[in-house]
């Protein structure tokens, strides 16, 4: 049987060829996953031999990731916000960049407020905010049910108390109003679609198509936000790359103070906004 440095190195050579930006990292994550032990430990203790049925377990694996299929729904978790969420394929999988979101959101909170994570697929934004301010009512809608399916198993995983909508958008919120809004829709142009890296084509396209240029959430839901929003309510929203000043004119109309920030790589991220006063329903 190989050793742990030996099992790493091959897979990571092959997984690599295959394609792989993080080909070492994915190795060393997937051979955590079969054996239970850190990544850390299985690199101080690179010398041992790998059990049979390890070793069986980690070639699967390391077989689906050759095929570009994501990492998170080989092993069924991804981390976010410090919480381990589950993750299924008919689910967009949490991100790194929505982080930036989360932080923005959590920085206008001081625990009393009503929030609605729209378009919440796995529940990561609503269950990172619940799990940050317990007396946060937080409410999360999708039309998707198995995201909705989804985002109720994580927020019961996680502990914390979110109420979760199918529908689409503010559909199943009718008549009520919320101290903030928060949002990562659909927003890559269906012409970019067929370009984008092999795993992200594993992901469900409802959760990726965001119209021919990207913002056709973004009109409704700046259009019909103020109707659910208390008077001077929060919108923040994540788009993608040079989406920035598109998202910003749409929300000027009946949004003030806005702000752009940026997320750990430097690219334009989410806008927040408050709204004008008077403009609430």
């Amino acid at each position: 049987m190989p050793t742990f440095r030996e099992a790493l190195r091959a897979g990571a050579a092959r997984l690599s060829a295959a394609g792989v930006t993080e080909a070492l990292n994915d190795a060393a994550l997937l051979l955590s996953f079969v054996t239970g032990e850190a990544p850390l430990s299985l690199r101080a203790d690179s010398g041992r031999e790998l059990a049979a049925e390890d070793a069986a377990a980690y070639e699967s694996l390391l077989m689906r990731r050759a095929a570009r299929e994501p990492l998170q729904y080989i092993t069924g978790e991804a981390p976010f916000m410090g919480l381990m969420l589950k993750a299924v394929p008919e689910v967009l999988i949490p991100r790194f960049d929505t982080e930036t979101l989360c932080e923005q959101a959590l920085m206008r909170l001081n625990g009393s407020e009503r929030v609605l994570d729209l378009c919440t697929g796995s529940g990561a934004l609503a269950v990172a905010i619940a799990d940050r301010f317990s007396s946060v009512k937080v409410y999360a809608g999708d039309i998707s049910p198995n995201a909705v399916a989804l985002a109720r198993e994580n927020a019961s995983c996680c502990g914390v108390d979110v109420t979760v909508r199918q529908g689409d958008l503010f559909m199943p919120f009718a008549g009520e109003h919320f101290d903030m809004i928060v949002s990562n829709p659909p927003y890559i142009p269906s012409e970019d679609l067929p370009g984008l890296m092999a795993e992200v084509h594993a992901e469900p396209v409802l959760a990726l198509d965001g119209g021919r240029d990207g913002l056709n959430f973004y009109r409704r839901i700046i259009k019909e936000a103020p109707r659910y929003l208390t008077a001077s309510g929060w919108l923040l929203l994540e788009f993608g790359d040079r989406q920035a000043q598109a998202v910003t004119a749409l929300l000027a109309e009946s949004f003030e103070g806005i702000t752009v920030h940026s997320d750990l790589n430097g690219m334009e991220r989410v806008a927040a906004g408050r709204l004008k006063h008077g403009i609430c329903a």
